[in-house]
Formats: structure tokens, sequence, C-alpha cells
């Protein structure tokens, strides 16, 4: 996945989890293509004629989750419109999960460990929540399709293998706008990875970030850090991507180390705000137990509410999102915007 100048290093982690919760935009969509290609027009959010959903924790004071909330104590605004709210769905209700394994050709020194936290954290899932398994390196390959068979899941977590390249854009090109598209109902991405991509061929790092805010489904980003392993691994030690022997680590596509880091830690802040998900950092493989349960909590503790678009002009543009709760001395989190962009028979309507 590197390339350097100085003598032989070991190979480093590089794992992503991309998983599935609530809606954000729901829409209808045809059978889902081939996980190879990459998503087209169509598939392009179209709110316009079509329910608009938006995922929403609600928490008091001391940070703890708040049930029992009915639809009328929800009020929702876009561009500062009040919209009447049509759909509402408790906590209580099942979610879509897509559990995406991320793996360059050097996580087999690491692979039982990411196995055992990804089947840890589907154990932590309600037995009517539904996985989707799949692995990337330098391709994607679906694992297992949508299930609630625990031993199904176990076996396609357990066949995941390392392989070379971290096609990380495309993952999120195929598995997010294409293959959660039709899924109805709750679902989310949780994203497992160091955030430097080294074989995307189609998507981008703008591409990507455009199409979350047409998703409907929340990003979580788990950042696992492998700069301290690789510029441990390199002997003499390198420090920010400089030079040792007269080398320098760089990905292979030839970018420095520490501004490839830079770049991934901005790219998945904003993958998870643009959302309304979160960013977690993971320290080690040993910790991700702990920040699977946080996950897994938190998608059991969200409401679900939708509306039909109304009192805005046409076009496509970017469309702020408010969500108050009628309870005081609570805290609403809620993604804050998402692009709107017309369907094609109401654009011939113009």
């Amino acid at each position: 996945m590197w390339k350097t100048a100085v003598p032989a290093p070991r190979l480093y982690l590089t794992v992503a989890l991309l998983v599935a919760v609530s809606p954000v935009c729901a829409r209808a969509q045809g059978p889902a293509k081939a996980a190879a290609e990459g998503p087209a027009e169509d598939d392009v959010v179209r709110v316009s004629s079509t329910l608009v959903t938006v995922p929403v924790g609600v928490m008091d004071r001391q940070g703890r989750f708040v049930p029992g909330l009915s639809q009328g104590q929800f009020r929702l605004f876009e561009n500062g419109v009040e919209q009447e709210v049509a759909y509402f769905e408790g906590a209580e209700k099942p979610f879509t999960l897509a559990l995406l394994l991320d793996m360059s050709d050097s996580a087999r020194f690491k692979l039982k460990a990411i196995q055992d936290a990804a089947l840890a954290f589907v154990e932590q899932l309600r037995p009517d929540d539904r996985v989707i398994v799949a692995a990337f390196d330098g391709r994607v390959t679906i694992l297992a399709e949508a299930t609630g068979d625990r031993r199904l899941l176990h076996d396609a977590i357990r066949r995941a293998r390392p392989g070379g390249g971290t096609s990380l854009y495309d993952a999120i090109e195929v598995i997010g706008g294409r293959r959660l598209s039709p899924v109805s109902g709750r679902k989310a991405i949780v994203l497992f990875t160091d955030g430097v991509d080294t074989a995307s061929r189609g998507a981008t790092y703008q591409s990507t970030l455009r199409l979350a805010e047409e998703l409907d489904a929340m990003a979580y980003a788990i950042q696992y850090n492998t700069y301290d392993d690789v510029t441990r691994d390199v002997k003499p030690a390198v420090s920010q991507g400089g030079t040792a022997g007269g080398g320098q680590v760089v990905t292979a596509k030839g970018e420095r180390l520490d501004v490839a880091y830079a770049r991934a830690n901005r790219y998945l802040r904003s993958l998870a705000d643009k959302t309304g998900g979160r960013f977690f950092h993971a320290d080690s493989v040993s910790n991700l137990r702990e920040v699977f349960t946080r996950i897994a909590q938190e998608l059991r503790e969200q409401y679900s509410i939708g509306y039909y678009p109304k009192g805005l002009g046409p076009g496509t543009e970017l469309r702020r999102i408010k969500v108050q709760v009628g309870v005081p001395g609570v805290a609403v989190r809620a993604r804050r915007s998402y692009l709107y962009k017309p369907s094609a028979g109401e654009s011939e309507r113009r």
C-alpha cells in the first residue's frame, strides 16, 4: 500500500467497516445493480415527490437517551419553513446495517482481531436487525446479503481475506450510494478505516462527500491510526513523512504520508458530519469493542421522522434541516442538511 525508499518495512493495517441506520431521504428505487458498478444518475436522491426521513437522537443533560417520545412532540423545519411531520418511527424499530470490512494486504497480521471485533458488534444488534456483510481491498465484494441469521453473518465475516490496495471511496460509492439505496426503513453506515485511499478508480474525495449529502443513512466513522505503525516500522524511523537515508514514506499514489493522514481525518469527520452521524478514533484494534458497543447503543436509541417538502422553490440545492423537540432541557442530534434534486418529471414540467 505504501512506498518507501528505506529497506523492507513491515506491512501494516488498513481496515474499514461500513455499516448501515436511520434513513435521511427515503425514496423508491429499482433493484440493486452489480456491486462493482458506480451509482447511476437515477440513484441520486430525488425528494420532490417522496418522503424525506431524518434520524433523530434526543438526550437529556446527562447524555442519556430520552425514550417514549411521540410524533406530536417533534417539529421540523426545512430552510426555515416548518414542515408537517408525516412519518414517525420509535427507537424500537429494526434497522439494516451494512458491515463493510475494508482491508489492505497487511490486514493478515491482525485479521483475527478485526473479525472478532466485527463479530462482537453483530452480537450486540437486536434479533430483527439485518446486516449486509461486504469487504473491499482493490475491489468490493458482497459476502452476505441483508440477513438477521447470525450463523450466516459469522461465516461471512470469517471468510473475509486481505488483498491489495484500499479503495475506500469506491466502497462508499458502491455500498452507500447503491446497495443501501433500495433498502426501506432505518439504516446507517459505520466506517472503520485509517481513511487513506490508495486504489479507488472512479469515486473521489469530493464525489463521495457530495454523495453523503444525498444518502438516506447516517455515517459513523471510526478512524484507526496506522500512521504510528507505519513510521515505527520503517527503519531508521521516519517522522511526519520525512526522509530516512535519503528516502521518503509515501502512499501508493506518491503522496507524503503526513499529508495523506491529515486529509483522511478531515474526510472522515466531514462524512459523519454531513450525514448526522459521529466520528470516533480507535487507538488500537483492541479497543474496537468499546467503540462498537457505543455505536450499537446509539443505533438502538434513535427516532425517525419524515415529511414531504413544501413551501420551497425549484432547483438543485443543499437544503437546511432543523429539528426541535417539545421537551425542556434536551439535546437534539440530527443531520443538518441534505442535497435536494428534483425528479426528471418535475424538471420537465418546469
